[in-house]
Parts: structure tokens; C-alpha cells; sequence
């Protein structure tokens, strides 16, 4: 199994910075594809970013051009650097971790708890 740990939300205003990081442990040998997703209130989860063990990424178009998704292989650990942030920004970011972007992009594999971004107008 694997556990994700998330940090780095919180509240900001538009057109402000945020980095979201997710650690994780346990089975991470079997982990081939991480990244993050959101929720916002009343919304279905969406896919916001993934990275794959080959360095690959992809972002929704929603965010192209202000978040960039990272890792550190040593601190088994992902990032979401998120810049020029909006309202409509303002959700739920959860990490997910998979054995494959096949996985990731069917949302099964393990889950963070979650952590809260707010972006004020």
C-alpha cells in the first residue's frame, strides 16, 4: 500500500502563489504515475496534473501555463506549483498515486486527504 501525505493549501489572493506537496511512502516502488486533482463544491473531482516515472506531464487546459506539477525521486515527494491563481481555482486538491496513467486517469490507486485551496477575488 501507499500513503500520501499533502501539504502547502491554504488561502490567497487572485493573481497569488501556492505550492502543494504530497509525500509519499510505503509501496512506492509500484507508484508509475502521481499527480493531483480537484474538487470544488457542488463539482464532480477533475484531473489538474500527473507526472510519470518517465518525467512525462500533463495538465488540464484549465491550468496550462500557471501550475507546473515536479518531483523530488530522493524525498519521494511530488509538487504543484501553482501561479497567477483564481477563484475559480478554489477546491479540494487531492494527490493520487497509481501504477500507471491508465490507473491515475481512472482515479483508482491511493489518495491523499486532502488539502484545502481558497483564492479570494
Amino acid at each position: 500500500q501507499v500513503q500520501l501525505v499533502e501539504s502547502g493549501g491554504g488561502l490567497v489572493q487572485a493573481g497569488g502563489s501556492l505550492r502543494l506537496s504530497c509525500a509519499a511512502s510505503g509501496s512506492i516502488f509500484s507508484i508509475n504515475a502521481m499527480g493531483w486533482y480537484r474538487q470544488a463544491p457542488g463539482k464532480q473531482r477533475e484531473l489538474v496534473a500527473v507526472i510519470t516515472s518517465g518525467g512525462s506531464t500533463n495538465y488540464a487546459d484549465s491550468v496550462k501555463g500557471r501550475f507546473t506539477i515536479s518531483r523530488d525521486n530522493a524525498k519521494n515527494t511530488v509538487y504543484l506549483q501553482m501561479n497567477s491563481l483564481k477563484p475559480e481555482d478554489t477546491a479540494v486538491y487531492y494527490c493520487n498515486a497509481a501504477s500507471g496513467v491508465v490507473s491515475f486517469y481512472s482515479q483508482r490507486g491511493s489518495w491523499g486527504q486532502g488539502t484545502q485551496v481558497t483564492v479570494s477575488s
